[in-house]
């Protein structure tokens, strides 16, 4: 009816950027809202037509973050299943419910974590709690399956200046790994390098030593005592001892870090090039899936990037330069990149490590960045 069209054109006009989003419709009722949860929320999404918000705001902060993703996805997931059907068909209809929800949570949880690394903190919250909301369909509400999106929800909290509410969802992993007796040393570091954050940012520094003295222990006797992964908590311990001036001690652990680091990057970089070397019609940089297997991960590269570049300002900042520790910093970065495919920063890097190493006896150190700049070169991308 035309009072109708009249009507959704006015609504439309009002909502301005917002309903070229995603369409919008204002209905009667009391369903809960995406994202906060309150009742009565009348804006849903035309998409899907499954999704409720309580204002136009709350449905833009969710179609950015995860909802434009997943808005098709949830039709099959919100419709229930016909009544007449035989029991096998029912049970095939609840394996591919299940198995629908998996892949939403995991798309979920890395599109979060993807925002967390790059800083989005903010419009990480959204799927983070989509990947714990159907997380907790899936596995219940005190698996440990859940600790991971408590875990990422409290970063990305905290990131926004909410600690109260980061406070909530670490308590939430910590009652869950409390009551669960066979819980993993991997998940109780992870909970643990958590708490020492949250703690630091409350300038809780004793609390914070202790939970990462915890979450170096359990990382260790999971993955190694020179793995990256137990790297992570000395590189937090550091700053830690940063923050308290004491110098001394956060230059050792920030050594180690860069030393960690470097030994697992040129073992990534002699990998690739063993590969090259088998197959020499093949490039790192050209995407052929048997270079790019051996190839970091996503959360390894946003990792070593993140910690290698804060050891770097700090070593630049230091009112005593120490040129060898700065070159062991600028080589790893330099191997990062290479790895990367960033072969304009990997020159840069390597260049500026070889001409600091050379003011320091270190002959063994020259020639290794000296090769490392000779590979980079070597790339018909690279722009000298």
């Amino acid at each position: 009816p035309a009072h109708f069209r009249r009507k959704w054109r006015d609504r439309k006009r009002r909502l301005g950027d917002a309903g070229s989003v995603r369409r919008e419709v204002t209905l009667e009722g009391s369903r809960r809202c995406e994202l906060c949860g309150a009742a009565a929320a009348r804006v849903r999404c035309g998409g899907c037509r499954l999704t409720y918000y309580c204002d136009v705001n709350h449905q833009k902060a969710d179609w950015v973050s995860i909802h434009e993703q997943i808005c098709q996805l949830l039709i099959p997931i919100r419709t229930s299943l016909p009544f007449l059907l035989t029991e096998k068909e029912r049970k095939h209809g609840t394996e591919q419910l299940v198995k629908r929800q998996k892949y939403i949570i995991d798309l979920a949880y890395s599109t979060a974590q993807q925002f967390v690394w790059d800083g989005k903190h903010k419009e990480a919250i959204p799927a983070a709690l989509h990947a714990l909301r159907f997380g907790t369909e899936v596995y219940g509400s005190n698996s440990v399956q859940l600790v991971p999106a408590y875990l990422l929800l409290a970063e990305a909290s905290a990131g926004v200046g909410n600690l109260p509410e980061a406070s909530k969802y670490l308590s939430q992993a910590q009652w869950i790994v409390l009551g669960t007796p066979d819980c993993s040393a991997a998940v109780q570091h992870r909970l643990h390098r958590s708490l020492g954050l949250f703690c630091a940012a409350e300038e809780n520094f004793e609390q914070a030593l202790y939970h990462l003295a915890n979450d170096i222990y359990l990382a260790s006797s999971t993955f190694g005592l020179k793995s990256i992964e137990t790297s992570g908590g000395y590189f937090h311990m550091a700053n830690v001892f940063f923050r308290q001036n004491k110098t001394d001690i956060a230059n050792s652990l920030y050594a180690e870090v860069t030393d960690i680091w470097r030994v697992f990057l040129m073992k990534s970089v002699q990998t690739q090039e063993q590969i090259l070397k088998s197959r020499p019609e093949m490039s790192p940089f050209t995407g052929d899936k048997e270079v790019s297997k051996d190839r970091m991960t996503e959360a390894q590269q946003a990792e070593a990037i993140r910690v290698l570049n804060a050891v770097l300002d700090v070593r630049e900042q230091a009112p005593k330069q120490q040129p060898g520790e700065t070159a062991r910093v600028l080589h790893a970065l330099a191997m990062l990149y290479y790895l990367m495919s960033d072969l304009p920063k990997a020159r840069e890097a390597a260049v500026r490590a070889l001409d600091l190493v050379k003011q320091v006896p270190q002959q063994e150190s020259v020639e290794t960045i000296a090769r490392l700049l000779k590979l980079i070169n070597a790339q018909p991308s690279c722009t000298k």
